[in-house]
């Protein structure tokens, strides 16, 4: 099969009955075969197995999956829904679903009053802003298909996201970082995650918010 673009998918018929392969949805989507996996193991994609194991997946929920996607990217500032009044919302983005429960788990121990939403991968993370716009993100960088850098240019490309606030928190070292465009207003923490730094840092931005 070869790979179409998202316009091209949008406009051309859907038969749900069509079916392509694990490594034809991650090229028609654009993120790796990993996340084309995880994605069929929780039911965002709707797979079935061949009598020689091999996943095939149903087209019309790959179109699903890309109708999302140009959602997220231009989501209308309308669509958000607000947090509940005298509470603030938090999404931590990390492909390690581990570490999302610890951030969950230790920004409960802070009463601030803080929703916390949780996201996987860049991708995932705008849909979420678009459903739930946060008052801060705290997103690490390596992550499969939608990575951080791809993520924080496509907010600062909208005027409706621009000025997000925006935490970084990664593995990678903070030259490494600047060199591969991470702004320079955006702060920055090292893995593992120092939290008292972190929370001094979400304070921060919440106060002025706050006033």
């Amino acid at each position: 099969m070869k790979p179409i673009d998202d316009q091209a998918l949008a406009d051309a018929p859907i038969d749900p009955s069509a079916f392509c392969s694990t490594r034809q949805a991650a090229d028609l989507i654009g993120v790796s075969h990993r996340t084309i996996q995880l994605w069929v193991e929780n039911g965002t994609l709707q797979a079935w197995k061949t009598a020689g194991g091999h996943r095939r997946i149903v087209m019309a929920s790959i179109q699903r999956v890309l109708d999302q996607r140009r959602a997220a990217v231009a989501p209308p500032p309308a669509a958000a829904t607000a947090a509940p009044a005298g509470r603030r919302r938090v999404l931590i983005v990390d492909d390690e679903a581990t570490l999302l429960r610890l951030y969950e788990l230790e920004m409960a121990s802070w009463d601030l009053d803080l929703d916390v939403v949780k996201a996987a991968n860049g991708f995932e993370a705008l849909i979420r802003i678009g459903e739930q716009r946060p008052d801060i993100l705290v997103s690490d960088l390596s992550m499969p298909g939608m990575d951080g850098f791809r993520m924080i240019r496509t907010l600062r490309a909208d005027p409706a996201y621009a000025d997000m606030a925006i935490i970084v928190v990664s593995g990678l070292d903070r030259a490494t970082v600047h060199t591969m465009g991470l702004p320079e207003d955006v702060p920055f923490f090292p893995k593992p995650a120092p939290f008292a730094e972190l929370r001094r840092a979400v304070e921060g931005v919440l106060a002025p918010a706050a006033a």
